[in-house]
Order: structure tokens, then C-alpha cells, then sequence
């Protein structure tokens, strides 16, 4: 690899990471005005809005039969509308820092899932171990032994659910979604399709509170869909495509450094130890799971893994 090309890898891992790392401060200052479904709606149309003439103007388009959008709503389901609305919910009055942190330990739930669908039956100690790494690092975050420290109850069992729904969509999709002949960016905004029209079917039930509008909140709207949902699928896209699975899935370690910093300074979030040694154990065990035998390493292909939602 030359250079100029690590270079260009590295701009774009950082500019990614520093996307979906702030989404979790986002998310939290657009709760300041609109709901979490709301929120998520917005959030899924406007970065449905930037991936669509994106995949047109390449010469793609949506793919079309039914199977084929069952397994796109269930994957909308599991890796948007569900693991999107906790997480709203949850900064509601939890921390964004801890929500980052949290989410950042999503591989090693989809590696669960992988097993549950049987695409991985294969769960080597280093995987077990890292497994059990995250499921550590995230009880050292609650920190059930000093109430409040991390926030409510109800908002890490809501990132922590969301982010098992999270692991589970990838592994669905790896499943069901991958393997068809269908670019990672495509299925991408297909996804976000589906997700905004399931969006819109819960809006009359759990959307139609009063909008109290702050300027930040927009903002922060305006940055959570076209930004980290949109641009950011194409940042991703364009890791998977030039510098190859491998170098993709690092942007994952960044998340909970660009959370947590960003929730200290902008939001002044309290940021102790329990959270700072979470982070350490559960991105420990995200490299664990993410740990391949030499052999395996050297026999894998870079082909292009399917795009997935960031939390």
C-alpha cells in the first residue's frame, strides 16, 4: 500500500469514527425538542434522502421482490427502529458517553447472533473470551454498586438492548442479505427505506407528542440524518471498497473515545472510572472477537461485508 493511499485510509477511518462517535451527543441534544420516534424518523428520511440519489447516480438501484424486502424490514427492524429508538430513549436521562461505550461492544453480540443462526458454530475460546469481556466491561460501566454513576437503570438496560438488537442485525443480514449480488450501499438505503416506513407506521402511536423547538435540537437533527446516517454510509462504503473489511471494522475502537470525549466536553457529562475501565475491558473484547488465526487471516478474502446501522 503506498502512502498517499495509508493516508487517505487513515483520513477516512478518523472522519468516520468521528461521525458515529458524536451521533451518541447528537442524539442527545435532538431529544432536547422531539421524541425518540420523533427523532428516529427524521433522522432515517433525511439519510434516506442522501444514500438514494447516491446509489441512482452509480447506475444501482433498489432491489425488488418480495423475499428480498421481508429480509430488508426484518434487518430495518433489528438494526434501526429498535436499537434507534432505545438509544434515543435512553439518553433521555442516561448519559451519551455510556451509550457510546455500550454500543461500541456490538460485534461481540453479533458474533452471538452469528451462533444462534448457525453461521458460526465455531465459537473459539478467544471469542468466548471476548464475549465475556464485553458482557464485564459492561456491568463495570452500570456500576451497580454506586447508584448513578453511569445514570438510570432503565437507560443502560435501553443501550444495552439495543445494542444485542444491533449485533443481531448484522448477523441477520449476514445470513439473509449478504452474498446476493447486491452492494453494500444499496442494501444500506434499502435498509433506511424500510426503516423510515416503519417509522411511519408508529408515528400515529408513539410520535405525535408537542415539538418544543430549540435551534440546537435542529441542528442536531440536521447532523444526525444527512451526516452520521448518510455521509457516513458512504465513508463506510468507501472504506469497505478501497482499504478492505479489515480496516473498516477498526473504525469501531474509535467510538467510545470520540463518545466519552465528546459528552465530557460538550455536555459535561461525569465521566469516573467505572466508565473510563468499561471502555478498556469491552474494546478488549471487541479486539478478541475480532482476532483472527494466522492462517484464516491470510486465506480471507477482502470482499465487501454488507453496511450496517450505527447506533
Amino acid at each position: 500500500m503506498s502512502a498517499a493511499v495509508s493516508r487517505m485510509s487513515l483520513v477516512r477511518l478518523i472522519a468516520l469514527g468521528l461521525i458515529w462517535g458524536s451521533v451518541f451527543l447528537f442524539i442527545k441534544i435532538a431529544g432536547y425538542s422531539f421524541s425518540p420516534v420523533q427523532m428516529v424518523f427524521a433522522r432515517l428520511v433525511l439519510g434516506a434522502i442522501v444514500l438514494l440519489p447516491f446509489v441512482y447516480s452509480r447506475g444501482g438501484r433498489l432491489p425488488k421482490g418480495g423475499a428480498i424486502w421481508g429480509h430488508l424490514t426484518v434487518a430495518a427492524l433489528l438494526g434501526n427502529a429498535i436499537p434507534w429508538v432505545l438509544f434515543a430513549w435512553g439518553e433521555q436521562h442516561g448519559s451519551s458517553s455510556v451509550a457510546g461505550v455500550v454500543n461500541s461492544t456490538t460485534p461481540l453480540w453479533t458474533i452471538v447472533g452469528a451462533y444462534v443462526l448457525g453461521q458460526d458454530r465455531k465459537l473459539t475460546a478467544t471469542k468466548i473470551g471476548g464475549v465475556l469481556f464485553g458482557m464485564v466491561g459492561t456491568i463495570i460501566i452500570a456500576a451497580p454498586w454506586h447508584a448513578g454513576s453511569a445514570g438510570s437503570t432503565s437507560s443502560i438496560v435501553a443501550f444495552v438492548v439495543g445494542t444485542v438488537s444491533l449485533g443481531a442485525s448484522f448477523a441477520y443480514m449476514g445470513k439473509f442479505l449478504a452474498g446476493r449480488g447486491i452492494p453494500p450501499l444499496t442494501l444500506a438505503a434499502a435498509q433506511l427505506t424500510a426503516a423510515s416506513a416503519l417509522l411511519l407506521v408508529a408515528m400515529p402511536f408513539a410520535g405525535l407528542q408537542p415539538v418544543h423547538l430549540r435551534a440546537d435540537a435542529l441542528i442536531a437533527i440536521a447532523v444526525l440524518g444527512p451526516i452520521c446516517t448518510g455521509i457516513a454510509y458512504v465513508l463506510n462504503f468507501q472504506l469497505i471498497t478501497k482499504d478492505g473489511p479489515t480496516v473498516a471494522s477498526t473504525v469501531t475502537y474509535l467510538f467510545p473515545i470520540v463518545s466519552v470525549a465528546l459528552g465530557a466536553l460538550v455536555l459535561s457529562e461525569p465521566a469516573g472510572w467505572p466508565l473510563y475501565v468499561g471502555a478498556i475491558v469491552s474494546v478488549a473484547g471487541v479486539m478478541l472477537v475480532r482476532r483472527k488465526p494466522k492462517a484464516a487471516a491470510q486465506a480471507s478474502s477482502p470482499s465487501p461485508a454488507p453496511a450496517a446501522a450505527k447506533g
